[in-house]
């Protein structure tokens, strides 16, 4: 018979490299400082992952850092939360000190590259979407626009300026990628909100 996996294992190796990717980030990690953190060996991991790549993706895709689930009522709302989240998401070491060195070891491993898109980078664009389809149901976005251009339109902005770092990207960031996006592809859906009000319910959530 089959030995049972011990799940608690699984648990404790991925918690130990999301905390490790934070402390040393990714070109330090090594599986003997996974292997301490977790109070296993290597042997037990490399059992379950091929390599330290496949830990990386499966530690991301566990954590979920900077995926929202969202329902206001409101569209502008409701992104301006899921940017917010990417953007606070992307400044936690364990995305922003991993992400660059990551897709660029994945080149090569087309399989795991696409692990990667499916379990890390779609649940983020999923739950946007689901919040794009809402406000589409109430008539707050044009028709005949392809959602999936949109959420690129939404995201990039946030990634460009948080991971090149050539301009800010604040608490009041999300807020005028929003209005800028909604704005072209919007059918009244700006919200009302000033900037003033905006920044205000921001700071509410301890961000500046």
């Amino acid at each position: 018979m089959a030995r049972q996996r011990d799940e608690r294992i699984d648990h404790a190796v991925l918690a130990a490299v999301t905390a490790l990717l934070r402390e040393v980030g990714y070109s330090a990690l090594t599986m003997e400082a996974i292997a301490q953190r977790a109070g296993t060996t290597k042997p037990a991991i490399r059992r379950r992952w091929r390599t330290r790549r496949h830990l990386v993706v499966a530690a991301m895709a566990e954590e979920r850092i900077g995926v929202v689930d969202v329902d206001t009522g409101c569209t502008h709302c409701d992104i301006v939360e899921h940017l917010d989240a990417l953007r606070t998401g992307l400044a936690d070491p364990a995305l922003a000190h991993v992400l660059p060195a990551l897709i660029a070891d994945l080149a090569d491993d087309p399989e795991l590259r696409a692990t990667f898109l499916d379990v890390v980078w779609e649940p983020r664009r999923e739950a946007c979407h689901a919040s794009l389809e809402k406000g589409r149901a109430r008539g707050d976005l044009r028709t005949g626009v392809d959602p999936e251009t949109v959420l690129d339109l939404f995201a990039a902005p946030v990634f460009f300026r948080v991971l090149f770092g050539h301009r800010p990207a604040g608490p009041g960031f999300p807020e005028e990628v929003t209005r800028a996006v909604l704005g072209g592809v919007g059918r009244g859906a700006i919200c009302a909100r000033t900037p003033e009000r905006a920044g205000e319910r921001l700071r509410t959530r301890g961000d500046g």
